[in-house]
Protein backbone atom coordinates (compact mmCIF):
# COMPACT_ATOMS: atom_id res chain seq x y z
CA UNK A 1 0.00 0.00 0.00
CA UNK A 2 1.16 3.56 -1.13
CA UNK A 3 1.48 5.95 1.71
CA UNK A 4 0.22 9.36 1.37
CA UNK A 5 3.75 10.40 1.53
CA UNK A 6 4.96 8.47 -1.27
CA UNK A 7 1.72 9.14 -3.23
CA UNK A 8 1.84 13.15 -3.07
CA UNK A 9 5.71 12.77 -3.91
CA UNK A 10 4.89 10.64 -7.10
CA UNK A 11 1.76 13.61 -7.76
CA UNK A 12 4.70 16.42 -7.31
CA UNK A 13 7.23 14.08 -9.89
CA UNK A 14 4.79 13.66 -12.29
CA UNK A 15 3.75 17.51 -12.19
CA UNK A 16 7.66 18.66 -12.34
CA UNK A 17 8.13 15.65 -15.44
CA UNK A 18 4.68 17.34 -17.10
CA UNK A 19 6.10 20.71 -16.94
CA UNK A 20 9.46 20.13 -18.36
CA UNK A 21 7.42 18.05 -21.05
CA UNK A 22 5.52 21.41 -21.57
CA UNK A 23 8.56 23.67 -21.38
CA UNK A 24 10.65 21.81 -23.84
CA UNK A 25 7.93 21.99 -26.93
CA UNK A 26 6.48 25.44 -26.22
CA UNK A 27 8.51 27.58 -23.50
CA UNK A 28 7.55 28.68 -20.46
CA UNK A 29 4.17 30.46 -22.18
CA UNK A 30 2.74 26.79 -22.38
CA UNK A 31 3.37 25.64 -18.85
CA UNK A 32 0.03 26.74 -17.15
CA UNK A 33 -0.93 25.15 -13.82
CA UNK A 34 -3.82 23.64 -15.28
CA UNK A 35 -2.05 22.21 -18.54
CA UNK A 36 0.60 20.57 -16.14
CA UNK A 37 -2.02 18.99 -14.22
CA UNK A 38 -3.81 18.00 -17.28
CA UNK A 39 -0.86 16.28 -18.74
CA UNK A 40 -0.16 14.76 -15.65
CA UNK A 41 -3.33 13.15 -14.98
CA UNK A 42 -3.83 14.59 -12.10
CA UNK A 43 -6.96 16.76 -10.44
CA UNK A 44 -7.19 20.09 -11.12
CA UNK A 45 -6.28 20.99 -7.85
CA UNK A 46 -3.31 19.00 -7.36
CA UNK A 47 -0.94 21.54 -8.95
CA UNK A 48 -1.71 24.30 -6.31
CA UNK A 49 -1.33 21.69 -3.73
CA UNK A 50 2.09 21.31 -4.96
CA UNK A 51 3.35 24.86 -6.00
CA UNK A 52 1.86 27.77 -5.23
CA UNK A 53 1.55 29.53 -8.51
CA UNK A 54 3.78 28.87 -12.09
CA UNK A 55 6.66 30.83 -11.47
CA UNK A 56 7.87 28.80 -8.29
CA UNK A 57 7.05 25.25 -10.78
CA UNK A 58 9.51 26.95 -13.04
CA UNK A 59 12.20 27.97 -10.71
CA UNK A 60 11.54 24.36 -9.34
CA UNK A 61 12.78 22.67 -12.44
CA UNK A 62 15.78 25.07 -12.80
CA UNK A 63 16.68 24.43 -9.62
CA UNK A 64 16.87 20.50 -10.72
CA UNK A 65 18.25 21.26 -13.66
CA UNK A 66 20.92 22.98 -12.16
CA UNK A 67 21.68 20.55 -9.21
CA UNK A 68 22.20 17.72 -12.42
CA UNK A 69 24.44 19.64 -13.78
CA UNK A 70 26.37 19.73 -10.88
CA UNK A 71 26.38 16.47 -10.56
CA UNK A 72 27.23 15.81 -14.04
CA UNK A 73 30.17 18.66 -13.01
CA UNK A 74 30.98 16.41 -10.17
CA UNK A 75 31.67 13.10 -11.71
CA UNK A 76 33.69 14.54 -14.74
CA UNK A 77 35.69 15.89 -12.26
CA UNK A 78 36.47 13.10 -10.30
CA UNK A 79 37.68 11.58 -12.72
CA UNK A 80 41.76 11.05 -11.96
CA UNK A 81 42.83 10.24 -15.51
CA UNK A 82 41.16 13.44 -17.18
CA UNK A 83 43.90 16.06 -17.65
CA UNK A 84 42.28 19.77 -16.30
CA UNK A 85 41.83 20.90 -19.55
CA UNK A 86 39.64 17.85 -20.55
CA UNK A 87 37.73 18.25 -17.91
CA UNK A 88 36.67 21.62 -18.34
CA UNK A 89 35.76 20.78 -22.28
CA UNK A 90 33.64 18.00 -20.49
CA UNK A 91 32.12 20.50 -17.91
CA UNK A 92 31.00 22.95 -21.31
CA UNK A 93 30.36 20.38 -23.10
CA UNK A 94 27.54 19.36 -20.66
CA UNK A 95 26.38 22.99 -20.24
CA UNK A 96 26.53 23.99 -24.03
CA UNK A 97 24.49 20.47 -24.28
CA UNK A 98 21.50 21.57 -22.34
CA UNK A 99 21.43 24.95 -24.47
CA UNK A 100 21.65 23.16 -27.89
CA UNK A 101 18.65 20.19 -26.77
CA UNK A 102 16.48 22.34 -24.41
CA UNK A 103 16.78 25.85 -25.09
CA UNK A 104 14.29 26.92 -22.86
CA UNK A 105 15.46 25.13 -19.71
CA UNK A 106 18.70 26.35 -20.78
CA UNK A 107 17.20 30.15 -20.80
CA UNK A 108 15.34 29.47 -17.38
CA UNK A 109 18.43 28.41 -15.68
CA UNK A 110 20.62 31.57 -16.14
CA UNK A 111 17.34 33.64 -15.62
CA UNK A 112 16.76 35.14 -12.54
CA UNK A 113 14.54 32.58 -10.06
CA UNK A 114 11.00 33.74 -8.54
CA UNK A 115 8.68 32.54 -6.67
CA UNK A 116 8.04 31.42 -3.25
CA UNK A 117 10.61 31.95 -1.12
CA UNK A 118 11.70 28.73 -0.27
CA UNK A 119 11.64 27.97 -3.98
CA UNK A 120 14.06 30.59 -4.57
CA UNK A 121 16.22 30.01 -1.67
CA UNK A 122 16.75 26.14 -3.27
CA UNK A 123 17.31 27.61 -6.85
CA UNK A 124 20.35 29.96 -5.63
CA UNK A 125 21.05 27.03 -3.60
CA UNK A 126 21.94 24.52 -6.59
CA UNK A 127 23.29 27.27 -8.96
CA UNK A 128 25.70 27.86 -6.30
CA UNK A 129 26.35 24.86 -6.15
CA UNK A 130 26.83 24.53 -9.95
CA UNK A 131 29.02 27.30 -9.94
CA UNK A 132 31.43 25.86 -7.06
CA UNK A 133 31.70 22.54 -8.96
CA UNK A 134 32.52 24.97 -12.15
CA UNK A 135 34.59 27.16 -10.71
CA UNK A 136 36.93 24.30 -9.32
CA UNK A 137 37.66 23.07 -12.71
CA UNK A 138 38.30 26.34 -13.89
CA UNK A 139 40.65 26.57 -10.99
CA UNK A 140 42.48 23.12 -11.73
CA UNK A 141 43.59 24.86 -14.44
CA UNK A 142 44.50 28.00 -14.08
CA UNK A 143 44.88 27.85 -10.39
CA UNK A 144 42.27 29.33 -7.83
CA UNK A 145 43.14 33.05 -7.57
CA UNK A 146 42.37 33.21 -11.53
CA UNK A 147 39.49 31.02 -11.31
CA UNK A 148 36.54 33.58 -11.36
CA UNK A 149 37.94 35.67 -14.00
CA UNK A 150 38.60 32.91 -16.40
CA UNK A 151 35.38 31.53 -15.50
CA UNK A 152 33.20 34.68 -16.34
CA UNK A 153 35.28 34.39 -19.56
CA UNK A 154 34.75 30.78 -20.23
CA UNK A 155 30.73 31.07 -19.28
CA UNK A 156 29.81 34.25 -21.43
CA UNK A 157 31.83 32.64 -24.44
CA UNK A 158 29.78 29.43 -24.03
CA UNK A 159 26.85 31.03 -23.89
CA UNK A 160 27.24 32.86 -26.62
CA UNK A 161 28.25 30.13 -28.75
CA UNK A 162 25.26 27.84 -27.45
CA UNK A 163 22.73 30.64 -28.23
CA UNK A 164 24.65 31.28 -32.25
CA UNK A 165 24.47 27.66 -32.75
CA UNK A 166 21.06 27.48 -31.21
CA UNK A 167 19.65 30.23 -33.87
CA UNK A 168 21.41 28.86 -36.65
CA UNK A 169 24.51 31.20 -36.75
CA UNK A 170 26.97 29.12 -36.32
CA UNK A 171 27.07 27.25 -39.28
CA UNK A 172 29.96 24.83 -40.37
CA UNK A 173 29.93 26.48 -44.04
CA UNK A 174 29.94 29.88 -43.06
CA UNK A 175 32.61 29.57 -40.33
CA UNK A 176 34.57 26.68 -41.02
CA UNK A 177 34.77 25.61 -37.10
CA UNK A 178 31.81 23.67 -35.05
CA UNK A 179 31.26 24.86 -31.09
CA UNK A 180 33.31 21.87 -29.90
CA UNK A 181 36.73 23.23 -31.70
CA UNK A 182 35.80 27.32 -30.39
CA UNK A 183 35.51 25.79 -26.79
CA UNK A 184 38.89 23.53 -27.40
CA UNK A 185 40.33 26.65 -29.14
CA UNK A 186 39.00 28.92 -25.86
CA UNK A 187 40.25 26.21 -23.11
CA UNK A 188 43.36 26.44 -24.89
CA UNK A 189 43.82 29.80 -24.58
CA UNK A 190 43.27 30.07 -21.10
CA UNK A 191 45.64 27.65 -20.46
CA UNK A 192 48.62 29.33 -22.07
CA UNK A 193 47.55 32.74 -20.84
CA UNK A 194 47.66 31.53 -17.20
CA UNK A 195 50.86 29.80 -17.74
CA UNK A 196 52.02 32.62 -18.91
CA UNK A 197 50.91 34.99 -15.92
Amino acid sequence: MVSRVESAAATRRALLDAAADLLDVGGPDAVTLRAVGARAGVTRGAPYRHFPDKDSLLTTIAAEALDQLADQVQVVRADPRMPPADTLQRALDALMTIGRRQPHLYRLMFASPVGAAATVHAAVQAADRAMDEFLTIVGDLVGAQHARRFAALLLTSAHGITDMQVNGHLSADKWHITAEELVSTLVSMIHRQARNG
